[in-house]
């Protein structure tokens, strides 16, 4: 079994790969594991390396070394290859899919990811792209995509980059027209944003679905009509914090496994923090399942709301 390290330089607010080098070498060195490293150059150089290796048909882990971008690169080039698993030893500035799991602090531990178990969990197939933890289309992608603009400015956390995007974007403009498909019905009209969650926390403390299982063959999915800028406020918080519920005249939410949406014009789209353009957009539960490691310690954290 080899072990692939694949190092993204630029993910989080510096620049990690000194720090990874040496802790990989250390801990794979003790205990005498076949391992290669691999620093990616450019976007999409991480999943290359990945599949890479996955397409090998060599048993191979691979360790994407960043954060849910990073993730999301290796994810990629590992789709459809039975061979290969993947983990994320974290260093990005969100860390977000590994909130799923009662214990996420262990997976910037390198020595308890050497003891792992395995969980299969679902992907979301996004046109030809995949996604393992939360997409979106509207402000939410606008905001999310631009995060990348702002975390490295001084003083700027995972969250407060997030918190700046949302208020530059807020003053670009709320609304937008879309054509939507989900579960039997059509909705055609402007929304605020539109969430299609796997995972359930993003956006550096965003947890707009708690009870999101990226086990149970179902997309979580929001529906946010077109709000005010003065409702923005209390919208945003109360989706943040997961009580959706409580705003039922102002967000739809659907479990199922398929959604379509129709833009007026190329939209972005976030794909766990990668941004794609699209004027015509389908999400829906992938065929294909996703081999995850996980420290031993670690487990799923279970729904906390009763499924509806």
């Amino acid at each position: 079994m080899k072990h692939v390290f694949i190092i993204n330089p630029v993910a989080g607010s510096r620049n990690r790969t000194k720090e990874y080098k040496a802790k990989i070498e250390q801990s794979c060195g003790k205990r005498r594991l076949p391992y290669k490293i691999h620093v990616s150059r450019s976007p999409g150089d991480c999943t290359r390396i990945a599949a890479h290796y996955a397409k090998s048909g060599e048993n191979v882990l691979l360790y994407a070394c960043g954060g849910d971008g990073t993730l999301n690169e290796v994810v990629n080039g590992a789709v459809g290859c039975p061979n290969a698993a993947v983990t994320v030893f974290s260093g990005g500035s969100g860390n977000d899919f590994v909130k799923v799991f009662d214990k996420p602090e262990s997976f910037f531990d390198l020595e308890q990811l050497l003891d792992a178990r395995e969980t299969e969990m679902d992907l979301i197939r996004c046109n030809g792209d995949y996604a393992l933890n939360i997409c979106s289309v509207g402000l939410d992608a606008r905001i999310g995509t631009d995060v990348s603009n702002y975390k490295r400015l001084p003083l700027v956390s995972g969250f407060g980059a997030y918190a700046v995007s949302t208020v530059v974007n807020v003053l670009r403009g709320i609304g937008e027209h879309y054509v939507v498909e989900v579960d039997g019905q059509r909705f055609d009209q402007e929304m605020t944003m539109i969430c299609v969650c796997n995972g359930s926390y993003y956006g550096g403390g965003f947890h707009p679905v708690p009870d999101a299982d990226p086990t149970d063959g179902k997309l979580d999915i929001l529906l946010v009509e077109k709000v005010s800028r003065l409702q923005v406020p209390q919208v945003v918080g109360k989706y943040k914090d997961g009580q959706y519920r409580s705003l039922p005249h102002l967000i739809k939410h659907f479990r199922t496994e398929e959604i379509k949406i129709i833009c007026d014009r190329e939209t972005p789209v976030n794909l766990d923090g990668e941004l794609r353009l699209a004027k015509e957009i389908s999400f829906s539960v992938a065929k294909e399942k996703l081999r995850f490691f996980h420290p031993k310690a670690a487990s799923l954290r279970l729904p906390e709301l009763e499924k509806v």
